[in-house]
C-alpha cells in the first residue's frame, strides 16, 4: 500500500522587510528608498511581491521607515494582492522588531518573510514552492531558503550556517567559512514573536532560539541568488540576468 505524503498548508500571508536605510547603496538611496532601486527597470521589492503572488499569498505586510511616502505611492500601484503598510516612521525596529509590530496583520498561521533587497533567478522550480514543500510545522519552527556561494552574486561574506543531510541548520563556527547563505526568504511561526515588545532586534535572535530547540531547517535554492547591497551589485545582478537568458 502506498502512503501519501501530507503537505502542510502554504502560507497565505507574508512580511516584506523594507524599512532599511540602504546606506551602502548611496548615492542612489539619497533620493530613493532601497526597495525601489531598480534592476532591469524593475524595483527590487516587486521581484519579491511577484514571487509571493505566484506562490498564492493573499496579503503582504510591508514595513516602511525611510522615504515612506515614496514607498506608499509605489505600493498603491499593486492591484494583484492586498498590501498592508506597517509604519515604522517613529523608530526603525530592525528585522525582528518590525515583524513584532506587524504581527496583528500577519494572523495566527505561519507566514513567509522576505527581504526586499534579495531575489533570485528561478531554475526548474519556483523557490517559494521548494520552501513550502520543506515546511513541516510539527518538526520545525523556521524554514529558510539557503543559497550556496557558488550560485550567488553581490555577496562577500563568510556564509551563515552549516546544514546536515536532513536540512537542519546550525551556526558556522566564528572563524570558519560556510558555503551556505541565508537567502532572505523563510517561513516562520508567529508564536516565535508573540509576547515580545516591538523594540529593535534582529531575526538572528529568532534563528538562535530555533537552533537551540533543533527546529531550524533549510532547503537549497534552485537557480541563482542575487543580493543588491551596493551600486556594483546592481550591475552584477543585471549581468546575471543577461547570462541566464543567453
Amino acid at each position: 500500500m502506498t502512503t501519501s505524503i501530507v503537505r502542510s498548508p502554504r502560507p497565505k500571508t507574508a512580511m516584506m522587510l523594507s524599512a532599511g536605510l540602504g546606506k551602502r547603496l548611496r548615492p542612489i538611496t539619497s533620493t530613493v528608498p532601497k526597495p525601489l532601486v531598480e534592476v532591469r527597470g524593475k524595483a527590487l521589492i516587486d521581484y519579491g511581491i511577484d514571487a509571493l503572488v505566484k506562490a498564492g499569498v493573499e496579503r503582504i505586510v510591508v514595513n516602511v521607515h525611510y522615504l515612506p511616502d515614496l514607498m506608499r505611492a509605489h505600493l498603491r500601484k499593486r492591484q494583484d494582492v492586498e498590501i498592508v503598510i506597517s509604519d515604522e516612521s517613529d523608530q526603525l525596529l530592525d528585522s525582528g522588531g518590525g515583524i513584532v509590530r506587524a504581527l496583528p496583520h500577519l494572523g495566527n498561521e505561519p507566514f513567509y518573510v522576505l527581504n526586499s533587497d534579495t531575489f533570485w533567478i528561478e531554475s526548474y522550480r519556483a523557490n517559494l514552492d521548494v520552501l513550502s514543500d520543506l515546511w513541516r510545522p510539527e518538526r520545525m519552527d523556521v524554514a529558510l531558503l539557503i543559497a550556496d556561494m557558488a550560485q550567488a552574486t553581490g555577496y562577500d561574506g563568510r556564509g551563515d550556517f552549516v546544514m546536515d543531510a536532513s536540512g537542519e541548520l546550525m551556526r558556522r563556527e566564528e572563524r570558519d567559512m560556510s558555503p551556505f547563505i541565508y537567502a532572505g526568504a523563510g517561513i516562520f511561526k508567529p508564536e516565535l514573536f508573540a509576547g515580545r515588545d516591538a523594540l529593535p532586534f534582529s531575526l538572528n535572535a529568532i534563528f538562535d532560539t530555533a537552533i537551540e530547540a533543533n527546529r531550524l531547517f533549510g532547503v537549497r535554492l534552485s537557480g541563482l541568488w542575487l543580493t543588491v547591497g551596493t551600486p556594483p551589485a546592481i550591475r552584477q545582478a543585471e549581468a546575471a540576468f543577461l547570462a541566464s537568458a543567453a
